[in-house]
């Protein structure tokens, strides 16, 4: 619908426009103008469209043609002004601004694009950027990114509003009331007979009240119970929150020494096939001379294939162990990484047995929140027997009571409530046997995790010792083997030997590096696992 106004001032004519200039109402506006504007003579004329919610094409080719025959287009808001800016591209005076609009347009478009792409290829090369991490860079991530680590946060953060929750039962319950009521009933239903001269019904009756309301126990042992059972399970959430830390600290040290010995091997892998190139090249310079024969270049050849294998498979266990470390570290699975840290040899204290297990039994956090659970079970089951006690509860009302609002006078209700329960129905019985069972199951799991623990730090100080020694023998076999592979070189250049004893040091190193390679880790790894089974890992590996 389209309304059409038209006020003359004089020396200028107005002419307001209001709904939408679309379809049949294109065609009305044409008439009216081709009818009108031959009576205005000289007068300005202005067309208003601040009241104008929608123009289609042909209303805009036709204002457009309005603007042409003269008349001025006006209006405030977004909608008229963004019209006029369009449609007065031919119009006197606006031709040559708008005609520079689409151009301006135009450059504003450009810098946003030629700034986005910038934009872009900035962010591309951050997120592109090789992440340099040590292994403490590594724990330090892991511990504010892994899913697990921010799950076990939000438990514990959970335990702590059970324990408001808890705690909120002890302390005191405040409301406010308002109450509007009309009740009308039955007199014959109340009582069973009807009354000679007395209506069958009485009422309505009109009923207000408002005010405040307060309850609060005042003795109640099981809910102080409660309270406390809900304290010892924020322990329990808060042991169960290290216990998990520990874990993912574990698992992210295992990672990375995955990731070293995956770099070692591939470095080693390298220098062995550098080394069979060298042999593969030597062996066909002495055939050249007629020294050597076909068979050692042959056999030389074989062995430099052999290498390059081992090389590609290192280098796939090493891209490999990467992406299980971006996985711990919760990072963009298109981000590449790259290990810091080189693997190191770390002399270790000699250990005592005895106490480490006694600093396990107190530092590791699974028993931390397995005594945590006692407590509690502890706490609940006293808490179900005192049930039996009485308690003691107070409530009390205030407010302004009356047939309506205007007539009510203050009231109020004070009043202290015992409650002892006599019969339950045997349900207090069978929550203390329930409870003693499950306290039985907590001295079971109990006395199995100090087995377990027990287990672990024995195992791993063994494995540890005999680590550090394996080292040391691995270390000595690869200086041997490079002594081997060195004379069986000098050997075969003089001419004394073929190249069958170069390919066996060959294969001796490969072995002896191998045993290196495996030995710096199992001894890396049997230090983490110490350090787990005693309680330690995380300050270990963050301090």
């Amino acid at each position: 619908m389209l309304k059409i106004s038209t006020v003359d001032q004089g020396e200028m004519v107005n002419i307001k426009l209001e709904g939408k200039i679309s379809g049949p109402w294109v065609e009305e506006l044409s008439n009216y103008w081709q009818q009108s504007k031959g009576s205005y003579g000289k007068k300005k004329v202005e067309v208003d469209l601040s009241g104008v919610t929608f123009v289609d094409l042909a209303g805009k080719k036709l204002l457009c043609s309005i603007s042409s025959d003269g008349a001025q287009l006006a209006g405030s808001g977004l909608v008229p002004k963004a019209l006029i800016d369009e449609i007065c591209a031919e119009g006197s005076g606006a031709k040559s601004r708008n005609s520079l609009l689409p151009k301006q347009k135009t450059a504003h478009l450009i810098i946003l694009l030629v700034l986005a792409f910038f934009s872009a290829a900035t962010t591309r090369a951050e997120d592109g950027a090789t992440l340099r991490l040590t292994l403490r860079d590594a724990v330090a991530t892991a511990l504010k990114e892994n899913p697990q680590v921010q799950i076990a946060t939000l438990n514990f953060a959970e335990s702590e509003q059970d324990r408001s929750i808890a705690r909120s039962a002890l302390l005191p319950q405040v409301g406010v009331e308002v109450l509007d009521r009309a009740m009308r009933f039955n007199l014959y239903a109340e009582f069973g007979s009807k009354f000679p001269g007395i209506p069958e019904h009485a009422g309505p009756f009109q009923f207000f009240q408002a005010g405040p309301s307060v309850s609060m126990p005042l003795l109640d042992l099981s809910l102080w119970r409660r309270w406390q059972a809900a304290h010892e399970g924020v322990n329990a959430s808060q042991a169960d929150e290290s216990a998990v830390h520990e874990q993912v600290v574990l698992l992210v040290v295992s990672q990375y020494l995955s990731g070293m010995r995956a770099d070692a091997a591939v470095k080693a892998a390298q220098s062995r096939v550098d080394l069979a190139q060298a042999l593969y090249d030597q062996a066909g310079d002495l055939q050249k001379h007629g020294v050597g024969t076909g068979i050692d270049t042959l056999r030389a050849n074989v062995e430099l294939q052999n290498e390059k294998q081992s090389l590609l498979e290192a280098q796939t266990q090493q891209k490999v162990s990467l992406y299980g470390l971006a996985r711990l570290l919760n990072l963009d699975p298109h981000r590449e990484i790259e290990l810091a840290d080189s693997p190191d040899f770390y002399e270790t204290p000699e250990i005592n047995t005895a106490e480490s297990i006694e600093q396990a039994y107190a530092a590791r956090p699974e028993m931390k929140t397995l005594l945590a659970r006692v407590h509690a079970a502890e706490l609940a089951r006293r808490g179900e027997s005192e049930s039996r006690l009485p308690t003691l509860n107070f409530y009390g009302t205030w407010g302004e009571q009356g047939l309506s609002a205007p007539g009510v006078i203050p009231a109020y209700i004070y009043q202290v409530t015992v409650d002892v329960p006599l019969f339950t129905g045997g349900r207090i019985r069978a929550e203390i046997a329930k409870n003693d069972l499950e306290m039985k199951k907590l001295e079971a799991q109990g006395a199995d995790l100090r087995n377990q623990i027990a287990l672990e730090v024995k195992t791993s100080e063994e494995q540890l010792d005999a680590a550090r020694h394996e080292v040391d023998v691995a270390n000595l076999g690869v200086n041997l083997a490079h002594e081997e592979v060195s004379q069986a070189r000098d050997r075969f250049q003089a001419g004394v030997a073929n190249n069958i004893e170069v390919v066996s040091a060959q294969d001796a190193l490969a072995r002896a590096n191998d045993n290196q390679i495996e030995a710096l880790y199992r001894y890396n790894q049997s230090r983490a696992d110490f350090s787990r089974a005693v309680g330690q890992i995380e300050s270990l590996y963050t301090k």
